[in-house]
């Protein structure tokens, strides 16, 4: 599976963006998803995970909560990230991965990159007035 994060640019504080997920040479539909963004100058950070179905378990990086909502559409092949109330604190290249296969999403092992497999290039996302 080769995934591609895009979606990412420059948003004003309080501001919303939607980060797209999608899959080539394979399928989203048995994996759960995790994303995760990493800042300048700090470590990688877990943001968010849903399970293999699109009504599948979601969890959130207390960081997040409230303002991100994760979601996929098999359909299209793709996961999303909706972020809302966007503080400066977000801006940090955004990365999609896919978890191994028959992996939950859970609290425990969302954040826990060794159950990720599959790794997408990033997307840049700036919060900044």
């Amino acid at each position: 599976v080769q995934l591609q994060a895009s979606g990412g640019g420059l948003v004003q504080p309080g501001g919303s963006l939607r980060l797209s997920c999608a899959a080539s040479r394979g399928t989203l539909d048995y994996y759960a998803i995790g994303w995760f963004r990493q800042a300048p100058g700090k470590e990688r950070e877990w943001v968010s995970c849903i399970g293999s179905n699109e009504s599948g378990s979601t969890n959130y990086a207390d960081s997040v909560k409230g303002r991100f909502t994760i979601s996929r559409d098999n359909a299209k092949n793709t996961a999303y990230l909706q972020m809302n109330s966007l503080t400066p604190e977000d801006t940090a290249v955004y990365t999609c991965a896919t978890m191994t296969f028959g992996q939950h999403c859970t609290t425990v092992t969302g954040p826990d990159v060794k159950w990720y497999d599959y790794w997408g290039q990033g997307t840049l996302v700036t919060v900044s007035s």
